[in-house]
């Protein structure tokens, strides 16, 4: 695994500390901290003015000024300014409206993004890997924060105006296809490419409706990182149907191969349509 350079935003010191720390004893470099949403955005700025902005930035959800989702609004806003920049959000909450705000968030289309909780970081080698997924521009999600999204779509007229909040225990992961650029360089028709981005985003959670029972089960397990061979595994078929039932996916979900990070694409109209 390649060294990352990160910085990491916690309003509690010993806990940020102790991120370092094992970050660090695990050969990566922490390159910058911050305690407060105002000191992440700065410490991002000061990178970014030299050229050196990080692989990955991994922010509390919570933290002042204002102690409600000011971690959160950093890493959108960071995401709006430096297309592509990788986030991790960590959280002691499983809720909905946080995840869909870091998935309806600038840049999304090229993933790298995650919402863990924070008792994930204790299993050091998952959270490791789940950070060098991100900064591959995969998507990582807890899974139980899949399943109260699932739950919630089943009862979603019950609950219109709820805000679902629970705890959760294991990290997932989605990986974006091999070769995904990690980055999105702005240019002058940023706005229309996020756009049509948007628009096929769209497309794919419509094609959503199209897949068979199999397919869906397929797509949600690829939502929890595994690879095809996995999956096959897990559902005990052969690679070749799973490698079937993934193509009828990308498929249905209007993602041709020409498409970039089409695993990705199809986990994010996934978690969309659920979010």
């Amino acid at each position: 695994m390649t060294p990352m350079r990160i910085v990491l935003a916690d309003d509690v010191a010993l806990l940020r500390e102790g991120l370092a720390g094992l970050l660090t004893a695990a050969g990566h470099e922490v390159v910058a901290q911050a305690a407060d949403a105002d000191e992440l955005r700065a410490a991002v700025a000061r990178l970014a003015s030299t050229g050196e902005l990080p692989d990955v930035v991994v922010t509390d959800v919570r933290m002042p000024p204002t102690g409600t989702d000011d971690g959160l609004r950093a890493a959108v806003d960071l995401r709006a300014a430096y297309p592509g920049l990788p986030v991790m959000v960590l959280s002691a909450y499983v809720a909905g409206p946080y995840l869909r705000d870091l998935l309806d968030g600038a840049g999304t289309q090229a993933g790298g993004v995650g919402y863990l909780l924070k008792e994930r970081v204790g299993r050091v080698d998952d959270f490791v890997r789940s950070l060098d997924v991100v900064t591959c521009g995969g998507i990582v999600v807890d899974p139980e924060v899949l399943a109260t999204l699932m739950a919630g779509r089943a009862s979603a007229t019950k609950r219109a105006t709820s805000d679902p909040r629970t705890t959760a225990h294991e990290t997932v992961v989605s990986r974006s296809e091999p070769g995904a650029a990690r980055a999105v360089t702005p240019d002058p028709g940023h706005k229309t490419t996020v756009q049509r981005a948007d628009e096929a985003d769209r497309t794919g959670e419509r094609g959503l409706e199209r897949l068979t029972p199999r397919e869906q089960e397929v797509l949600a397990l690829m939502a929890e990182g595994l690879s095809n061979a996995q999956v096959a595994e897990r559902l005990v078929l052969s690679d070749g149907a799973v490698a079937k039932h993934v193509a009828n996916t990308f498929a249905k979900l209007d993602l041709p191969p020409s498409e970039d990070n089409r695993r990705v694409r199809a986990v994010l109209a996934w978690l969309r349509s659920r979010a």
